[in-house]
């Protein structure tokens, strides 16, 4: 059975098990390798998308159930327009590995929407479900403060 999915504003039809996650057909049948495989069971948030308007977990969404349009980093911003949580990124220089960075953004991206002037508790609870294994923390903070601004044109 094709399946239609929308992905970062473009439609494609996907030719593979109904029950195959999200994360797989992102990396593997349409390379986008921007989202990471992490744990496999929605524990660390390096898989986190937005489907609509909400963060996900990837690897544990089968493909036929995708409900709405889905967003990766790769479609957050492009180079030469990155959102301002990828440009706060940069600024606050937050990534060390890297691994676990684009689902640290999704989340704080899907925070930003709900909450435009977060407080450290209102990123301390949204930001809880996404771990990193260097422990930037402090930068991850220091930089959805910094998005929120930016986005609020303070």
């Amino acid at each position: 059975m094709t399946i239609p999915l929308t992905i970062n504003g473009t439609t494609h039809q996907i030719d593979l098990p109904e029950e195959v996650p999200l994360l797989w057909v992102l990396r593997d049948a349409l390379g986008m390798t921007g989202t990471k495989f992490g744990c496999g069971v929605a524990s660390c948030g390096a898989c986190t998308v937005h489907i609509g308007s909400e963060a996900v977990r990837s690897c544990q969404i089968a493909v036929a159930d995708v409900w709405d349009e889905v967003t990766t980093i790769e479609g957050l911003g492009q180079p030469g327009n990155l959102h301002a949580l990828q440009a706060a990124w940069v600024e606050h220089q937050v990534a060390q590995c890297g691994y676990c960075q684009s689902g640290q953004i999704m989340q704080a991206a899907d925070l930003l929407s709900r909450t435009p002037n977060p407080t450290d508790q209102d990123i301390d609870d949204a930001m809880a479900g996404n771990l990193c294994r260097c422990g930037t923390y402090d930068r991850i903070r220091a930089a959805i403060k910094t998005a929120a601004a930016t986005i609020q044109g303070a």
